[in-house]
């Protein structure tokens, strides 16, 4: 009968320490799990203070007069808002430099830029990925060639070039033509619609989604523009997110070209108005307001599309 009972309880005892074992090595990696968490956090904390801190000093000092600026910048008060805090400086900014065009003319240029190229890019993607094109390893091949190419090779070459098409031009007379496209907002938008890294970007994303689905809607009846409008590009929203993203910067950050075509104040974008503050008398709160005005649209953007950005850049990215 003892024997019995001690095999009979040797089994719940061997059973029972397993569980202890399993239970101190869960709680090992749950402690060292924890630990990587947080000094992953911390991290990430110091990170975003590094590259938050210009940002929050831009902002901040937009709101001070140009002697507190100077004064706060030994101590913690340059990132507080704490002194004499007003909108004086960004008053200011509207009545010396023409900020409000400036404004107007970097959305209108940006926004056109970024809405055809989604659609020119994708449907140039969508079309190499999947329709039976006659070349289309030669044409990926010169798209990616051209991602190699520095805008500042062929900037002259361009602008020659826009110098030379024809732009009509109404007015009391009529319609008719004239050449050259120089001093225009077409100019500013024309060149940089067709974008070959956001081709790239959109046929990479295009390979993530089932052809099946391609064949399935050509079953139905659907032709290629409608399975191009109704189906690939719905399930396309990251690569769209960060093709938007990725356009909006360049355009607008614009500053050599505008420089090389626009001579007229009201065409001008938002950059050029910088160069303002540079040949009038220095004022670091007005320079503070304008680059906060420059900066928040970008951030604004960012914010909006992060999410989606990511889970591009997780689900297909730039692979091979």
């Amino acid at each position: 009968m003892s024997n019995a009972t001690t095999m009979a309880a040797s089994p719940q005892a061997d059973q029972t320490a397993h569980d202890k074992r399993t239970s101190k090595e869960a709680k090992k990696v749950a402690y060292k799990h924890n630990r990587l968490s947080v000094g992953g956090w911390i991290v990430r904390i110091l990170f975003a203070c590094l590259f938050a801190f210009p940002l929050i000093f831009m902002v901040v000092s937009s709101f001070k007069p140009d002697d507190e600026i100077m004064a706060d910048l030994g101590s913690f008060k340059a990132f507080l808002p704490v002194g004499h805090i007003s909108l004086d400086n960004y008053a200011q900014v509207f009545t010396r430099v023409p900020a409000s065009t400036f404004l107007m003319n970097s959305v209108i240029i940006t926004l056109v830029t970024v809405v055809l190229g989604v659609i020119i890019n994708s449907m140039a993607a969508f079309a190499i990925q999947r329709l039976q094109v006659r070349g289309k390893k030669i044409i990926f091949t010169f798209i990616l060639a051209t991602l190699m190419v520095p805008f500042e090779t062929y900037a002259i070459p361009l602008l020659w070039w826009v110098n030379q098409l024809p732009r009509p031009v109404v007015d009391q007379f009529g319609l008719y033509f004239t050449r050259g496209w120089i001093d225009t907002l077409p100019v500013q938008i024309v060149p940089f619609i067709a974008n070959a890294f956001s081709v790239y970007l959109y046929m990479q994303y295009f390979e993530t989604i089932p052809k099946d689905l391609d064949e399935a809607a050509r079953v139905d009846g659907a032709g290629w523009f409608r399975i191009y409008s109704r189906i690939v590009m719905p399930l396309s929203g990251p690569a769209t997110a960060t093709v938007v993203i990725l356009s909006f910067l360049p355009m607008w950050n614009q500053y050599v070209w505008p420089l090389m075509v626009v001579q007229s104040e009201s065409l001008r974008p938002v950059m050029i108005g910088v160069q303002y503050f540079q040949q009038m008398t220095t004022s670091w709160g007005q320079i503070m307001a304008y680059s906060s005005l420059i900066t928040v649209p970008i951030i604004i953007v960012f914010v909006i599309f992060q999410k989606q950005f990511v889970s591009s850049i997780a689900s297909s990215g730039v692979k091979g």
